[in-house]
């Protein structure tokens, strides 16, 4: 934020005047993009938007098992306790504390003597139940990851719904927790790549809906590289990449009474995919 916007307020974290949009993604599709203000929870108005967005999917899919996955400003008690109550799985990153580390200790002297042994980062990992003193209604699943890298030792943990014989400690943590940081890759792509950032306006209902506009330039982009650029160059590539050799490109446009002509460049060197993509969106559309 750059001048005296509604709402506005310095967040440490950030270190700067921001908000604190919620996103939530379901891989590459985004579901929702909420402006929020940054003297809040960070778990502020999730239950709300988790709760809207689960009933849409069970409307059309109703046996389909839903994994909420989040870091540890999601860990919170009305959270949890409204996914338990709905059928809704989650993990969620866990902060340290006094007591989880001490949990931990017989699996980081583990991990650090295998470090020291091998001359390489070790890991180590803990399935146990775990409750806070006072803000947790329940005990709950937790895994500890005991690491030492360079000598440096590097816990963390995280909560879980899933159940021990459909979840090993280390598969959930490395392959099912550690998949939700590539979520991380789709917000930097709305708030780079597409100008999310730009909430310059005064007041907050003007600036949600920039955050708006720049989400539906988010789900075209994400239909174009599904459905036009598939098994192409550019079927995995960011939206920047996509903007940069597919949109923004020189070429002469004609507009007539029945149809628009574009005539690009002999030399444009992603003609070809350009063509391929056009071709396959008239077929979805017809």
């Amino acid at each position: 934020m750059h001048g005296d916007q509604e709402g506005r307020f310095f967040h440490g974290y950030y270190d700067c005047y921001c908000y604190l949009p919620l996103y939530i993604f379901c891989g590459r599709h985004l579901l929702a993009a909420k402006l929020r203000r940054s003297n809040i929870d960070a778990a502020a108005g999730s239950v709300e938007e988790v709760a809207r967005i689960v009933a849409q999917i069970r409307r059309h899919w109703p046996r389909t098992r839903i994994l909420l996955r989040g870091d540890s400003g999601f860990t919170r008690e009305p959270l949890m306790a409204w996914c338990e109550a709905n059928r809704v799985d989650y993990v969620f990153g866990l902060a340290g504390n006094k007591r989880l580390d001490a949990a931990l200790v017989p699996e980081l002297i583990t991990a650090t003597v295998e470090s020291i042994r091998t001359g390489k980062a070790a890991r180590c990992f803990k399935d146990f139940n775990y409750s806070t003193l006072d803000s947790w209604s329940r005990e709950r699943r937790v895994i500890g990851k005991a690491e030492v890298t360079g000598g440096e030792a590097n816990p963390r943990f995280v909560v879980t719904t899933l159940q021990p014989a459909e979840a090993k400690p280390r598969h959930l943590y490395e392959k099912i927790y550690c998949a939700r940081g590539d979520r991380e890759n789709r917000i930097k792509e709305c708030q780079l790549d597409l100008f999310a950032d730009r909430t310059s306006a005064a007041t907050m209902q003007a600036n949600q809906l920039r955050l708006w506009f720049a989400s539906m330039a988010y789900v075209l982009l994400c239909a174009l590289r599904r459905i036009g650029l598939a098994h192409s160059q550019f079927a995995e590539a960011t939206s920047g990449t996509i903007r940069l050799k597919l949109l923004k490109l020189g070429a002469l446009v004609r507009v007539s009474v029945r149809r628009i002509k574009i005539a690009m460049a002999s030399a444009c060197p992603w003609q070809e995919e350009f063509a391929l993509a056009h071709a396959r969106l008239r077929n979805a559309i017809a």
